[in-house]
């Protein structure tokens, strides 16, 4: 394999799905300006949407959390073609 091309400043991040409140940690390469703390320690913090714990597919419900609010930014904007 090629020398050179993977990062190498790997280091613990804390993970948080905003519809659920669940917080993991990973070894990953992200920045973030924000920190969580963990089990009495410091992390830095990474905001997903959705994650394991929230998608569909893994938790069998079919409801999805719309936190950004696109699907009433969609409704709103495509509501004067509705007859």
């Amino acid at each position: 394999m090629r020398k050179g091309i993977h990062p190498e400043n790997y280091r613990m991040v804390a993970f948080k799905d905003m519809s659920n409140g669940d917080v993991f940690l990973t070894r990953s390469t992200a920045n973030s300006r924000e920190t969580i703390d963990v089990d009495g320690s410091e992390y830095p913090l990474i905001k997903l949407e959705i994650s394991r714990t929230s998608h569909p597919y893994y938790t069998g419900k079919m409801k999805l959390v719309d936190t950004a609010g696109r699907i009433d930014k969609f409704k709103s904007k495509y509501a004067k073609f509705k007859k």
